[in-house]
């Protein structure tokens, strides 16, 4: 089970194993295996054009439109393209909500500063209606209530037959605690915030320091000694 913020990129980054994999993606708003969809949670429309009016009335926040084929960015956000472009490499401009005809599956927040200061007090009014949460530095998500890891990783262990103990989950923000809580072994990196390293049962190096591979390699070692 993968994890990433958009489910064409890890399908072109693994391409050589996308075959052999399930993609979680969205924060696990769509899962996805050999192009059949398990779960898709795409956004109640409810409250869209109220969400996109507060994002509109502040100079300083830039969405990100999430779809199944294609990330949405708004023209007005030209200053931070090549940034934000660096997580969504697979992107369309738009002037509006109105341009994007297919279901909506998360939109991100983006600040440059500080996403939990600046982004978070002005959308968690909409927390009635959907999942708000802060998922980095600069970045504030907003999902189905439905929608998270923990969510598509419990689909994946039922469809299989895994157990938590089974399971090894890496984190870092607060959009990997549910998946961490459905983990029986649940690594922190050195990078997670206070909320993700109280919980977690393990933890690692950063993510600038090979956190995941440094696990994931002792893993592989130790299946090998027991062959």
């Amino acid at each position: 089970e993968m994890c990433i913020r958009d489910s064409y990129s890890i399908a072109d980054k693994l391409e050589s194993i996308k075959e052999e994999i399930i993609i979680a993606a969205e924060n696990g708003g769509l899962v996805i295996e050999n192009e059949n969809t398990l779960l898709s949670t795409p956004l109640p429309k409810d409250s869209l054009l109220d969400i996109e009016k507060c994002i509109d009335d502040s100079n300083d926040i830039h969405p990100v439109f999430c779809t199944r084929s294609k990330a949405y960015f708004k023209k007005t956000s030209y200053a931070y393209i090549d940034t934000i472009s660096e997580y969504y490499p697979k992107h369309e401009l738009i002037d509006s909500l109105d341009e994007i005809n297919e279901e909506i599956l998360k939109i991100a927040l983006y600040h440059n500063e500080d996403a939990e200061k600046h982004i978070f007090p002005l959308f968690k009014q909409f927390q009635t209606h959907y999942k708000v949460i802060v998922t980095g530095k600069n970045w504030v998500d907003i999902s189905h209530e439905l929608a998270n890891k923990g969510y598509a990783l419990k689909l994946i262990q039922d469809l299989y037959g895994i157990n938590s103990e089974e399971t090894l989950a890496f984190g870092d923000y607060d959009n990997d605690i549910e998946m961490l809580n459905q983990s029986g072994f649940s690594y922190a990196m050195e990078n997670a915030n206070s909320n993700i390293k109280k919980m977690a049962i393990h933890h690692t190096t950063s993510n600038n320091h090979y956190g995941v591979e440094l696990i994931l390699k002792k893993l592989i070692e130790a299946k090998k000694g027991l062959l």
